[in-house]
């Protein structure tokens, strides 16, 4: 197999710029329009607007995402075995951009005549289908960074801008959607009406994706990679395997997060529309420390920021402990968490690009549509698992989103969401990256590389 790049391990960086990067991070801003609204608003919207109890919500989650984990890696299978003019992921996000967003429209139009069984076959169907597109986008899109250039460092600044415009991306879509609603008539026509517009932003966002990137890494035309070969490949890839499972831990903690977060505002804090405030203290800090996050990295490694940045997200949740159903100290914990966070978005994206480089070394086969799968698959089995704990803990709670006042036991079960289970959720991501010691090795595993393929 043979690189664009020439010999030296030196010539594995590219002639990149600013543009280069913000093309690219345009696409995990306009991929979050709609993940971010599924963490973030889909059970809510569900229980509260169309009345389907969490515990039937929790359980569809999370047999959606285990089937989610499938359709991912025969993406990433079909990924590897695209080759048209634009590249390999480049005509994926072309074709898929328009599908994805009217499918993600479809997410919130559930017939309001129809009955509590009609609606939840619905609600199965339409979730599917769309997480379906949501792989057909961000597979490609994702594999894409390994395809940019072969630099780790340039890796990471590629994930940094791409994980900085997802907050972006977060922030719009936590700040725009309740005004959004409440400006449409409050109503379930008005989610639609509002989603309606920022899948068509989503859109835009993919299309410059499309035409601002390149794929510079290439391969030589080689044989078709049996399919055996390839799980083989990925069986001896332990770095995979642990990044992967890291991921998984990682999704569930950022699924919870973002799932409890409405409900903490709503009954703990009592005002609903504190959930925009208190995602901007915890993502503006995120934003924050991206700024220095790639130099940092650069000098002591990826894994090791990202452990102590699951300690200082620790410490934010013991601090919410002080006083939680006080506004002040809950914002200056979302502060404090935010910043714990950044490392930890800012790597784990790139993590699965080394985990390429580290399985072509290791086995002598390079597979970057199926490994990225990876990371896509952790992702929703991850986030499938929030899902389903917030749905099954409100239950188990006996939350009733028809009622004004919830039980004590309800609002229990809030408080085990938004602190008590996100906190062993951090101490296993720590257990994970003492594992992953990759990035010591990687010097030499490019530089092994680029002397293989003279």
């Amino acid at each position: 197999m043979e690189s664009t790049q020439s010999n030296s391990a030196a010539s594995f960086k590219e002639n990149l710029g600013f543009k280069d990067y913000l093309g690219f991070g345009f696409g995990d801003m306009a991929v979050n329009f709609t993940f971010a609204s599924l963490g973030m608003f889909v059970v809510f919207f569900y229980t509260d607007v169309i009345g389907i109890s969490a515990g039937i919500i929790g359980t569809l989650m999370l047999f959606s995402r285990s089937f989610d984990g499938i359709i991912d890696v025969v993406i990433g299978g079909l990924v590897d075995k695209t080759h048209s003019r634009w590249g390999k992921t480049r005509p994926w996000l072309l074709f898929g951009a328009i599908p994805f967003a009217a499918l993600t429209i479809l997410l919130f139009a559930v017939p309001s005549g129809w009955s509590e069984t009609a609606k939840i076959v619905y609600i199965f169907l339409s979730y599917n289908i769309l997480m379906i597109a949501f792989s057909s986008i961000a597979i490609p899109y994702g594999t894409l960074n390994s395809l940019v250039t072969r630099d780790q460092h340039q890796r990471e600044i590629f994930n940094l801008f791409r994980m900085f415009m997802a907050q972006i991306g977060v922030l719009i879509v936590t700040n725009a959607t309740m005004p959004l609603v409440s400006f449409f008539g409050n109503k379930q026509s008005s989610w639609v009406a509002t989603y309606a517009i920022l899948s068509g932003i989503s859109v835009i966002l993919l299309l410059i994706v499309f035409k601002s990137q390149r794929e510079r890494v290439t391969v030589s035309a080689q044989e078709k990679i049996p399919l055996k070969i390839s799980l083989q490949a990925i069986a001896h890839n332990k770095y995979w395997w642990i990044a992967t499972i890291f991921f998984i831990i990682y999704s569930v903690g950022y699924a919870l997060n973002q799932g409890s977060t409405i409900y903490y505002a709503k009954y703990i804090l009592h005002n609903d529309s504190l959930v925009g405030v208190l995602t901007i203290g915890y993502l503006v800090p995120v934003l924050v420390g991206f700024v220095v996050i790639a130099s940092l990295f650069k000098k002591y490694g990826k894994t090791k920021v990202m452990l102590y940045g699951s300690l200082v997200s620790i410490f934010g949740y013991l601090f919410t402990l002080v006083s939680p159903d006080n506004f002040w100290i809950v914002m200056t914990a979302q502060i404090i968490k935010g910043f714990g966070q950044a490392p930890l978005l800012g790597g784990v994206w790139a993590m699965f690009p080394d985990t390429i480089e580290y399985g072509e070394w290791k086995t002598h086969v390079r597979i970057e549509g199926l490994l990225y799968s990876g990371g896509s698959l952790g992702q929703k089995i991850g986030v499938g698992l929030g899902t389903a704990l917030t749905g099954w803990v409100l239950a188990f709670g006996h939350y009733n989103g028809a009622l004004a006042t919830q039980s004590s036991s309800a609002i229990q079960s809030i408080y085990q969401l938004f602190i008590y289970i996100p906190l062993i959720i951090y101490v296993l991501q720590i257990v994970m990256l003492r594992m992953y010691d990759l990035d010591k090795k990687y010097p030499k595993i490019m530089s092994d590389l680029a002397e293989r393929n003279k």
